[in-house]
């Protein structure tokens, strides 16, 4: 009889069994957080508007108020403007970046994905065991969501960092009250208080829906809560407080109240009064995202489901179920949508299918949802190889990476088919996603020189003022623009930009500035020259700049016009 040789141990078995868990998430972070971070110009139009907003608090001292050019930006807390005020002020004191490079902004959301790793695994282990946490955190930067949203400075990654932190002491406290000191308390505080400065409401929903939702099981269960009080909440909430009241206190006289009425009026109300910005779907819109936003961790997610909700009275399962459920569905719930929006839940979701991954007695899933779950799961690849064919049609250009990412794309695809498991299955799409991300990143978008209008155009003009004397003074406000008012545009050219509104005005801005610039668009330029005719100004073209804004979905053609 011929003896069997045993299986050689999966990638999840050879991660878990490092003696270097941190270095181990550090350098799977790197992988999919530094692809494309300096590379890619500053997007528009929410990137920009932040970065934009900190940039005006550096040039003029004021770190109170949230401004865009002219117009008060009242949404969202100071938190990540600080943040990354901090950063561009590091990397230019160290000569690393000038102050309309992109990436200083970034590294506060890059930032976030690591801490919310880091705090994945160290604050999991209590829940689900080290080698089930090591597997979410591995696999938390991982997911498409996360990756994105490192690579854009704005508030949700380092939102995500400060929630991972404090729901992970929250599951400590429920799970083990009893060694839940007081400086785990205050941590679970401060995260608290941090989430809260960065992005209004969502960290104190989150918090209370699944302190709620813990209660009202406790009581019905006619269990005692003893994590409440190990929580410490009588002095909790105070240093809570502490840490937004002071900003909260000078936004409030600064604008006599009116940041507060305008977040809650406008940015919040309209989000639950109905889609803001259009950005709309209906309930069960995140759900059927999941096998996108979660890839390539959704395989496992979809698929772990059953068996999950069947385990829903163990203690761990019951905490982590609180911190998903209630929130998941007010997202599910509210009018407005944007596939990011359910990500503070993703260290709770990947917890648990963790948890199902490597637990070899588990119930699988029925039939129908592992099939249903790998079709849409293979769906993911494809789309991201059609995503990188399409870009440079659109945009032109000849990006390296195309190669490499539908490489990576028949791989994962070809993988997962003929995977014998699930854990093989998303074991390679994590290294598949590895070259697939880095390539598009890195290697595709910025490369698609056709979708990055503002770059071209700084670049244009910064060429015509170094050869004609240098850039005229901010006051004189030497820049106009008219059918182009993308962010990006006043982040890169500068805040003193003038956003018109037609063509006429144009002609009389460059009237008035012997050596200013205007940018016209196409449809603008007859009125443009008619009114530079009337006016008896001679005006000359420096330079075309054609490409597709991606914010519009409209192909455009600028002209840039002097004296």
């Amino acid at each position: 009889m011929i003896a069997t040789q045993p299986a050689p141990p999966d990638l999840f078995a050879r991660l878990t069994a490092t003696r270097r868990p941190l270095l181990l998430i550090l350098l799977v972070w790197a992988l999919f957080a530094a692809p494309g971070l300096f590379a890619i110009p500053p997007s528009d139009r929410d990137e920009s508007r932040f970065a934009q907003a900190t940039k005006q608090m550096l040039e003029t001292g004021d770190f109170i108020e949230i401004r865009f050019g002219d117009v008060a930006r009242n949404k969202k807390p100071v938190g990540i403007h600080w943040a990354q005020a901090a950063t561009v002020s590091a990397a230019e004191a160290l000569g690393l970046a000038e102050r309309t490079d992109i990436w200083p902004y970034r590294v506060p959301s890059a930032l976030g994905g690591l801490v919310a790793a880091l705090a994945t695994f160290w604050l999991g282990r209590a829940l689900v065991g080290r080698e089930a946490a090591l597997i979410a955190a591995v696999l938390l930067p991982a997911t498409l969501v996360v990756t994105v949203e490192m690579h854009i400075a704005k508030t949700d990654a380092a939102l995500l960092g400060s929630i991972a932190v404090m729901m992970g002491l929250f599951g400590r406290a429920v799970v083990a009250p009893e060694r839940f000191g007081s400086g785990a308390a205050a941590g679970f505080w401060l995260a608290l208080g941090v989430g809260t400065l960065l992005k209004g409401p969502v960290a104190p929903m989150v918090a209370g829906l699944a302190a709620l939702a813990l209660w009202a099981g406790d009581r019905l269960a006619r269990r005692p809560s003893p994590w409440l009080g190990a929580l410490r909440p009588a002095w909790g909430l105070p240093l809570a407080a502490a840490v937004v009241l002071p900003w909260g206190v000078a936004i409030w006289l600064a604008t006599d109240g009116a940041f507060f009425l305008e977040a809650i009026r406008g940015d919040l109300g309209q989000k639950v009064v109905g889609a803001d910005e259009q950005h709309g779907g209906p309930p069960g819109y995140h759900l059927l995202l999941a096998a996108v936003t979660l890839f390539p961790a959704s395989l496992a997610v979809l698929r772990a489901i059953p068996a999950v909700w069947a385990g829903r009275g163990e203690p761990a399962i019951r905490v982590l179920l609180a911190w998903i459920l209630p929130t998941w569905l007010v997202f599910e719930l509210l009018p407005t949508k944007l596939p990011h929006y359910v990500s503070v839940t993703f260290p709770a979701v990947l917890l648990v299918a963790a948890r199902w991954l490597l637990d070899a007695s588990a119930k699988p899933p029925p039939r129908w949802l592992a099939r249903v779950s790998l079709g849409l799961w293979l769906l993911v690849p494809l789309g991201l190889a059609a995503l990188a064919v399409a870009l440079p049609v659109v945009a032109g250009g000849t990006p390296w990476g195309l190669p490499l990412a539908l490489a990576a794309a028949g791989w994962i695809l070809w993988q997962g088919v003929r995977a014998p498991d699930t854990r093989r299955a998303v074991a390679a799409g994590l290294v598949g996603s590895v070259v697939l991300y880095g390539a598009i990143l890195q290697g595709v978008i910025p490369q698609a020189r056709g979708i990055w209008l503002s770059p071209r155009i700084a670049e244009a003009a910064s060429a015509y003022w170094s050869a004609t004397g240098g850039r005229p003074p901010a006051a004189e406000r030497p820049f106009a623009a008219v059918g182009f008012h993308e962010p990006s545009l006043v982040f890169l050219v500068g805040t003193d930009v003038r956003l018109l509104r037609g063509g006429e005005e144009a002609a009389r801005h460059l009237a008035e500035r012997p050596r200013g610039l205007a940018l016209v668009r196409d449809r603008n330029e007859p009125a443009f020259r008619a009114e530079a005719d009337r006016l008896g100004l001679a005006v000359r073209e420096v330079a075309r700049i054609d490409g597709f804004n991606l914010s519009r979905g409209q192909f455009v053609s600028l002209g840039l016009y002097a004296r």
